[in-house]
């Protein structure tokens, strides 16, 4: 899997572009202004600070893992610095996902694998007054969230621990203006997320998929998606995928360097 990334990675950079390869009024201004804002947001402290809480956790906890499993660690117990460390979403991409959400102003959000809480704080900080949902399948991770999020006062957050489409059933049913698909790195699971989701869209509803090279089967998905009726924008960032479902938008898909 590991090989396949690297050359996925190598043929993306040979493809990719800038904001100045993209035609799309809609596509350049995101990019412009969000992508590449290198305005200093004062969130991205707590950003930091939540991650350094982690980072310097030595609690070791017994991993329930109800995805495709690690890479790295062979054992189920792991120390809580080890895993923000391998696992945890880079502060890059946390920042990004705190600009998307302003950018976007996004309210009602769900994520789909909160692990140690690092994308979560951002779509917690990203609005205020938003109403966050995030599913965790392992308790003693959801514990370490949980704490972390009383510390920070993330009182727009909401845990739920369980299988995904467990937890999924369970919820009342509302419109999501972004999901965050950043648990289950498989084809068929994330697939099937994406069918229960859809009927949760609006117009404006932006979903993002982790890790879209993460093997051949999750490209294989991820092409699936971007190519679904609904979906109309599309945007590899290597890293992630977007799309979007914009009525008024012809169907594209860009790949661009973030």
């Amino acid at each position: 899997m590991i090989k396949y990334s690297l050359l996925a990675y190598i043929k993306f950079l040979k493809s990719s572009t800038n904001q100045h390869g993209i035609h799309s009024p809609f596509v350049y201004e995101l990019i412009t202004d969000c992508f590449y804002d290198k305005k200093k947001h004062h969130e991205y402290e707590v950003l930091k600070n939540y991650r350094h809480d982690l980072l310097n956790n030595s609690t070791c906890i017994q991993i329930t893992d109800l995805g495709t499993g690690s890479r790295v660690f062979k054992s189920s117990h792991r120390k809580v610095s080890q895993i923000i460390k391998i696992s945890g979403s880079t502060l890059k991409r946390s920042k990004l996902l705190l600009r998307l959400v302003k950018y976007f102003d996004s309210t009602n959000i769900l994520e789909l694998g909160t692990s140690l809480g690092i994308g979560t704080s951002a779509l917690s900080l990203g609005n205020e007054h938003g109403n966050i949902t995030t599913i965790e399948g392992c308790p003693e991770i959801g514990n370490i969230s949980q704490d972390q999020f009383d510390k920070y006062h993330f009182s727009n957050t909401h845990l739920h621990i369980g299988p995904f489409k467990s937890v999924l059933k369970k919820l009342t049913p509302i419109t999501y203006d972004l999901v965050f698909f950043d648990g289950n790195h498989d084809k068929r699971a994330t697939l099937d997320y994406f069918d229960i989701l859809i009927g949760s869209i609006n117009n404006d509803s932006v979903f993002i998929f982790d890790d879209i090279y993460w093997s051949k089967p999750m490209s294989e998905a991820w092409a699936i998606i971007i190519n679904h009726p609904k979906v109309t924008v599309s945007i590899d960032t290597f890293y992630w995928g977007i799309v979007f479902f914009r009525k008024e938008q012809v169907k594209e898909h860009f790949t661009v360097r973030v």
